[in-house]
């Protein structure tokens, strides 16, 4: 007979709420799936203004307020993918994007799609973290 696995829904106040059917992270296991934001201020849900540079700041401070909420940080994710509407945007974002993860940097996949749900964004992006203590092998 299989065990149990646990699944946890996890929002966080201070980030911006789903504008769909869907959860803002779940955690199954030790294993969190944060799903696709954008850079919405959470005050008033107007996408941030000024481009894909503060685009993908006010994502990753979003994501990381899912990341609070789940009791870990930065350090614990482990995979990123990063959504962009032009490629030629991706220098701008890396140099946003490596703001918060300067020492543990995960792996990650970026593409360039037609566009995205919100059509004004230009960058959108998912995370897998690890649930628990991150040592350093």
């Amino acid at each position: 007979m299989a065990s149990n696995i646990v699944r946890r829904i996890i929002g966080s106040p201070p980030a911006p709420t789903p504008g769909g059917p869907y959860s803002p992270a779940v955690v199954v296991g030790q294993t969190m799936y944060i799903s696709g934001m954008i850079g919405v201020l959470p005050s008033n849900k107007q996408l941030v203004a000024g481009g894909v540079g503060p685009e993908t700041e006010q994502t990753l401070k979003n994501i990381g307020e899912v990341l609070k909420a789940a009791g870990i940080s930065f350090k614990n994710v482990v995979k990123t993918t990063v959504l962009l509407t032009d490629i030629n945007d991706y220098p701008a974002m890396n140099e946003a994007y490596a703001k918060f993860f300067n020492e543990s940097k995960p792996a990650r996949a970026a593409y360039q799609v037609v566009c995205l749900p919100n059509k004004q964004a230009k960058v959108e992006i998912e995370a897998v973290a690890v649930v628990g203590e991150i040592v350093e092998g």
